[in-house]
């Protein structure tokens, strides 16, 4: 046990990157629902006041811990390719993967815009299963904040306004305005008059994703997979060439796994098993809890080269092992075994290097943290991966377009299939001391979602952190050849390392590589940590 920074008077808290869904969550706690509820209420909200990170046709996942009733679980409410989906339906269009490994790109761009790109959304079926088995207010009363937002309107926020401007041509993506303006419903809704994308203080009101969530909010999530919603997206697809049908809506189905355990300093931390990202994390310190990494000092050269050789290490092993479990099971025993971290550690010592080039992921993902005054603990991530640009006409919500993350060359692990899920690096976490949860944690940021929270969570079980220390400490990322550092890690550093023969690449920005948010309840006692690069903060009830 360890002191902690903390609110003694917080009986419940919720952390999440945007404040307006932090206010969601918090009223459902105070009109007592429990950490499900309140997480479902702010992930609605998310999907209102975050349009091109998440929403209703998006995917996600739901990590769970009831005490009360003994259930630990994962909702895997991650999406799928449509039936008509095939191996080949890219290839002839493949340029090459982007410059950053975030994506694939095609001539005519269809895997990361329009109605090609779209998989079937499974968050809101992950959201209603998992209320179903575990929520405690009555499924209506959650969308009450989420369809006062829309219906209201809310203000374009510093991290929105960077979304909506966001340029990465340079790595071969789209300009996010043309995703914005892909439909008169997105240009309405989310551009200035002269077509540029609304900035920082504009006002967004959305009265057509208020009536959506109403139709849901009474209806339940059938409106969305085999209702009306349903008829609409289909229609959308079918009349733009589009490969979902209601037949594919129809028949999603959310899985409830079991999540995976590893020991870590005396602890064991849950994480959700394949295809989301948990096996990432779990392999990256089981590999470091063979060094005595305080030793070396925090963020010094062999620090980030040990600790860079497990990301590497972790990388290579999820892009030739990890995939969709229905296709190809996943040696979690061998991958996560004494004997396998023992190697992986004597190789690092030795000095040896593993190579790797990046894996596909996207960037546009959001993350909600929220432990109750019951101790029930719930950790969630959901995006809507590349935003497709596609609204179905009349809904006020957009789809994803997480077609991107599949390699559009056959025969691969990552390849299109009907049916089949994508790895994500999606990565909810709750850690536990003997049976007790001590923290719980997610991150937003696509590939680098891996590389941070194993690092927020080396800062608060190896250096005693707070969460919002552990959550704000300087960051550096190895998903390639290359070690990124953020802007505070010092440049004698970068030097070192260069001097170790790596190549480095400095960041601008100074709260870099994903985005962690998080809470620790050491001693019973609350305390929250919202990453400075976003424009959360933990809410208290």
């Amino acid at each position: 046990m360890r002191p902690a920074r903390c609110l003694p008077e917080a009986r419940a808290m919720i952390v999440a990157p945007q404040p307006e869904a932090v206010e969601a969550g918090t009223e459902i706690l105070r009109a007592g629902g429990n950490a499900l509820d309140a997480a479902i209420g702010c992930a609605l909200a998310q999907g209102v006041v975050d349009p091109m990170m998440c929403g209703l046709g998006g995917l996600g996942v739901v990590h769970l811990l009831d005490r009360a009733s003994g259930r630990h679980e994962v909702w895997d409410g991650l999406s799928t390719c449509p039936a008509a989906a095939r191996e080949d339906m890219f290839a002839a269009r493949f340029l090459r993967e982007c410059s950053d490994g975030y994506g694939y790109v095609l001539s005519d761009h269809a895997n990361e815009l329009g109605h090609e790109a779209v998989t079937v959304p499974g968050i809101l079926a992950g959201l209603s299963a998992a209320h179903a088995a575990a929520g405690r207010l009555p499924w209506r009363e959650l969308f009450a904040p989420a369809m006062a937002l829309a219906r209201e309107g809310w203000l374009v926020r510093p991290h929105v306004a960077s979304m909506f401007h966001l340029d990465e041509a340079g790595y071969g993506r789209l300009p996010y305005v043309r995703k914005l303006a892909f439909t008169a419903q997105g240009a309405a809704l989310y551009c200035r008059p002269d077509g540029t994308p609304k900035r920082i203080g504009d006002k967004v009101v959305n009265p057509a994703l208020a009536d959506t969530l109403d139709t849901i909010s009474r209806d339940g999530a059938d409106a969305f997979y085999r209702g009306d919603i349903a008829a609409v997206i289909a229609a959308e697809m079918q009349a733009h060439g589009g490969l979902i049908t209601r037949d594919d809506l129809a028949d999603f189905r959310p899985r409830r796994e079991a999540p995976i355990f590893i020991p870590y300093r005396g602890r064991r931390i849950a994480l959700p098993p394949p295809p989301a990202g948990g096996i990432f994390v779990a392999e990256m310190l089981r590999i470091l809890e063979r060094f005595d990494l305080v030793s070396l000092g925090h963020n010094s050269a062999e620090y980030i080269r040990i600790v860079a050789e497990a990301m590497l290490i972790a990388g290579r092993d999820k892009d030739e092992h990890i995939g969709d479990p229905d296709f190809a099971p996943a040696p979690l025993e061998m991958l996560l075994s004494d004997g396998y971290a023992d190697q992986c550690a004597a190789d690092i010592r030795a000095g040896r290097r593993t190579v790797l080039t990046r894996a596909p992921e996207p960037k546009g993902t959001t993350t909600i943290s929220c432990v109750d005054a019951d101790g029930m603990v719930v950790s969630m991530t959901h995006t809507l991966g590349v935003p497709s640009g596609v609204m179905p006409a009349g809904t006020g919500f957009m789809l994803n377009g997480a077609m991107n993350w599949y390699d559009p060359r056959p025969g691969r692990a990552g390849s299109i299939a009907p049916g089949k899920r994508r790895y994500s690096s999606m990565s909810p976490s709750i850690v536990f001391e003997g049976e007790a949860p001590v923290a719980t944690l997610g991150a937003p940021g696509g590939a680098w979602i891996g590389v941070a929270i194993g690092q927020a969570l080396i800062n608060l079980l190896d250096w005693g952190m707070t969460m919002q220390e552990a959550v704000s400490a300087p960051r550096f990322s190895a998903t390639s050849e290359v070690i990124d550092l953020s802007n505070r890690i010092p440049r004698s550093v970068e030097k070192a390392l260069a001097g170790m023969d790596y190549k480095v690449k400095r960041h601008a920005i100074s709260y870099a590589f994903a985005a962690v948010h998080g809470i620790t309840m050491w001693d019973g006692r609350l305390e929250g940590g919202a990453d400075p690069q976003r424009d959360g903060y933990p809410g208290v009830v």
